[in-house]
């Protein structure tokens, strides 16, 4: 099952979807000490393992951290090859002083936003639809 292409359908049907929870990034050496239903996401970096999790969680696990953020999941299925979403959605975020780290997954993309900035995104994200 491929994802959509076009652009434009991309950005009219996005339908941004904000995910109730604060979430960090971390890293770890030791996520075989971590229970993988814990967390949200992990990338293996050259200098450790990166993961995503809800804040809650990371401070159970004695996880530091130093960005709490927002989720926000694009909910229209984005083909990985899918040129220009990205940029898209970023620029306008940039253009509201609005910094976000993006993670694109088999199904669709998913941004993390300063937690004060989250109203402001939903309402730049949305305005794509209209």
């Amino acid at each position: 099952m491929s994802g959509e292409k076009n652009l434009e359908v991309l950005l009219k049907t996005m339908k941004p979807k904000h995910n109730v929870g604060e979430f960090v990034f971390c890293t770890t050496d030791h996520l075989e000490q971590i229970n993988i239903s814990q967390i949200i996401m992990s990338f293996q970096e050259e200098e450790n393992i990166t993961i995503i999790a809800k804040k809650e969680v990371a401070d159970q696990l004695n996880l530091e951290y130093s960005f709490v953020a927002s989720w926000i999941t694009l909910t229209v299925h984005s083909a990985l090859e899918a040129v220009g979403l990205t940029a898209a959605f970023s620029n306008a975020l940039s253009e509201n002083g609005i910094s976000c780290n993006v993670v694109a997954a088999y199904y669709h993309d998913h941004i993390f936003i300063d937690v004060k900035d989250t109203e402001k995104a939903m309402n730049v994200l949305n305005a794509f639809s209209k």
